[in-house]
This record gives structure tokens, C-alpha cells and sequence, in this order.
């Protein structure tokens, strides 16, 4: 699923009538409220719930100019609003106050609110936060009477921090939790193409052969999105014989993708004896771009 594109609430789509009123309302607001006031920041949660996207992002910015004095108010819009369209734009809002106080409670919108576009606008928010933001992650993807959305949203948030947290997601990546292990180990990606960091690396080289597949699933995907690393083919030209067909596939992919024509031989043989049609054309499509 693409969180990012859910996520947009695209302004593009939004009617573009009484804009120009809109614009007036937020200008009288600017001068008949003192800045900072909680009558101002009230006025400005109200407008988050307007039909209109411009609008609606006009009143977000200024919310993120006034930034932490107006943290209590987004909280409760986010928590406590009827209207869909508030809490949304409140958790977009949260994200553009910047204050890591909001982390928790971006974290109640994630996991308890039925709205898909709320959690995906949450965890957007609690992206940003980074290192902080790690450990609030990890906990949602312990947890396993959340959605698999929710697990998904969270393992998103913690790639796009990556980088950012090395340290945090090196711990996270040596988990005895499967999808704590999984989202960290795909984390890894920005982190490793920047730094060739060999720690990093020896860890997506032991996931490899992880005892839990879903786990081998995601270092096989993570090599074919990194550099030509030459200590990780053999193990990949060795997945060829893996029982599960998935494994299978992703190996020859990410061999595909770094044009590994020293594979070409085992791939020809693997093509063969292979009985599983979705392996197979996998195989054919590897040997024409090989």
C-alpha cells in the first residue's frame, strides 16, 4: 500500500469556490486576535474542518507559526473531533508544530482511530520526529491486536526515519520480535547505501538466513535496492534451492536488479526444475535482462 499517497490529501481535488473569502476570514482573524491567544488558535481549529483544502492549509500553517501554544488545542482536535476532516488535518497540523510532546498521542490516532487517512496522517506525523519517535513504533508493531495496517503504517514510519536513528533501528533490527526485526531491517536501506556501515551490513547479511522467512524476505529485498554488495550474492545464488517459492522470487529479483551475470548458469538450471509457474517467469524475465 502507498501510506504516502493515502496520506496526501490532495488540495488539487478540493473546490476552489469561496476561496477568496476564506482568505478574508483567516486576514480578520489575524487582526482581531492577538497572536497566540486561545480565542485565535480556537478560531483556527475551527477552520481545519472546512471543505476546502486551501483553506484548510492556510489555517494549518498559521497553527504551526503559533507552534507549541497551540499543541493542547490540536491534541484535542485530533482525539476528540467528530469531524473526520479536523482530525486529519490536525494530525497533518501536529507535524508542522514539530513538538515531540504530540508523539504519544499521534500514536492514540494511529492505533484507535477508525478513520485509514487519520492513522496514515498520524504516522506521517510521528515520522518526523525520528529518534524519538523509535521506540513508540517498535511498541505498536509488538502489539498484535492492531491491524495490519496499523503494523504496516508503523514499519513506513520507521523507514522513513532510518537514517536518522541508526543506532535505534541497529537495536531494533537485532529483535527477537519478527515484525520489529522485519520493519528495521528494511529501515536499514538509506542508512547503508550513505554509510557502507559494516555493523548494518553484517545484519542484513544474518537476516539472510534469519530462522523467520518474512525476515529473510525483507534483507533479500533490501540487496536489490543497495549497491552491488559482492559478500551477499553467493548467499542469494544459494536461496535458488529455498523451499519457500518466495524466497525464490525475491532472490532472483534482487539479483536481476544488480545484473549478476555470474548467476546466469544457476538461473538456467533453476528454470529446469522449477514447478512453480510465478518462480518461473521470474527466471525468464532475470535470463532477458541478465
Amino acid at each position: 500500500m502507498d501510506y504516502q499517497k493515502l496520506d496526501n490529501d490532495s488540495i488539487s481535488k478540493q473546490p476552489k469556490e469561496g476561496n477568496n473569502s476564506n482568505i478574508k476570514i483567516l486576514s480578520n482573524i489575524r487582526k482581531s486576535t492577538k497572536e497566540g491567544s486561545q480565542d485565535k488558535i480556537k478560531l483556527l481549529i475551527r477552520g481545519l474542518g472546512d471543505k476546502n483544502g486551501l483553506a484548510r492549509r492556510s489555517y494549518a500553517e498559521e497553527l504551526g507559526n503559533i507552534g507549541k501554544a497551540a499543541l493542547p488545542a490540536l491534541i484535542n482536535a485530533l482525539l476528540n473531533s467528530k469531524n473526520v476532516i479536523k482530525r486529519r488535518a490536525a494530525a497533518k497540523t501536529l507535524k508542522l508544530v514539530g513538538d515531540s510532546n504530540a508523539i504519544p498521542h499521534l500514536i492514540k490516532a494511529l492505533t484507535c482511530d477508525s478513520d485509514p487517512v487519520v492513522q496514515c496522517s498520524a504516522a506521517g506525523a510521528i515520522a518526523i520526529f525520528g529518534e524519538d519517535a523509535v521506540n513508540h513504533l517498535i511498541i505498536v508493531l509488538k502489539n498484535q491486536n492492531y491491524t495490519e495496517m496499523q503494523h504496516g503504517l508503523a514499519a513506513w514510519a520507521l523507514a522513513f526515519i532510518g537514517a536518522n536513528a541508526p543506532i535505534a533501528i541497529k537495536k531494533a533490527a537485532k529483535s527477537k520480535n519478527t515484525k520489529v526485526k522485519s520493519a528495521a531491517i528494511s529501515a536499514l536501506e538509506e542508512y547503508i547505501r550513505n554509510s557502507q556501515d559494516k555493523e548494518a551490513i553484517m545484519l542484513v547479511k544474518n537476516a539472510v538466513n534469519d530462522n523467520t522467512e518474512s525476515v529473510q524476505i525483507e534483507a533479500i529485498k533490501l540487496i536489490g535496492k543497495l549497491d552491488k554488495i559482492e559478500s551477499l550474492i553467493p548467499i542469494l545464488i544459494a536461496k535458488f534451492s529455498h523451499k519457500n517459492p518466495e524466497i525464490r522470487k525475491a532472490s532472483i529479483f534482487s539479483l536481476m536488479q544488480h545484473n549478476i551475470k555470474d548467476a546466469e548458469e544457476q538461473l538456467k538450471n533453476l528454470l529446469k526444475i522449477e514447478q512453480e509457474q510465478s518462480v518461473k517467469k521470474i527466471i525468464e524475465l532475470a535470463l532477458k535482462n541478465i
